[in-house]
């Protein structure tokens, strides 16, 4: 088995390629998170409560507005968490069919593909001036895809928040293995 950084897990057999991807080796952004998340559910239960109190239908009416977005980003915040406590990238190749999946706590769809009908991987370069690459990449949310290929007229994108070099050496394994 080869290890590339404290994330990522390669093991190559003699028809078989795995890889396995973790999305954070960090446990104090973690317990940060954590925070942020029990700081956030407790913000809203609090406006929640207020609700019944109020008796204005202006302010009942910004109090449903404001539960709306919270209750979004409170999705957006769980979701995120459940992925860098629970979730793993999984891809590995085998009898001339890839398969990959988004793993959380064991539990995850997987996606078949052909080898013949599939693209060779590329990486997805991030600009430093795009707004949305620099959010993408932040511990903060799941999402931050790195790798691509083209499946059967499908763009299929993985490898989330992996660095230049982590995917770079994810892309040279894989690549030399579909040869």
């Amino acid at each position: 088995m080869k290890v590339i950084g404290k994330r990522i897990s390669i093991l190559k057999k003699d028809k078989l390629l795995s890889i396995v991807i973790l999305p954070t080796d960090d446990n104090r952004k973690l317990v940060m998170m954590f925070f942020w998340l029990l700081a956030w559910t407790v913000c809203g239960l609090i406006v929640l409560l207020n609700y019944f109190r109020m008796q204005d239908a202006g302010s009942k009416l910004f109090i449903i507005i404001y539960l709306a977005f919270w209750a979004y980003f409170e999705f957006s915040i769980l979701r995120a968490f459940i992925w860098k406590k629970f979730g793993r990238e999984k891809l590995w190749i085998q009898d001339n069919v890839l398969r990959y999946q988004r793993e959380v706590n064991k539990k995850g769809k997987i996606r078949e593909f052909n080898l013949d009908l599939i693209s060779r991987f590329r990486i997805i370069e991030l600009s430093k001036t795009k707004l949305a690459d620099t959010i993408n990449q932040s511990f903060w949310v799941k999402g931050g895809e790195r790798l691509e290929f083209d499946a059967q007229s499908r763009l299929i994108r993985l490898g989330m928040q992996l660095s230049d070099e982590e995917a770079r050496l994810v892309l040279n394994e894989v690549n030399a293995f579909m040869k």
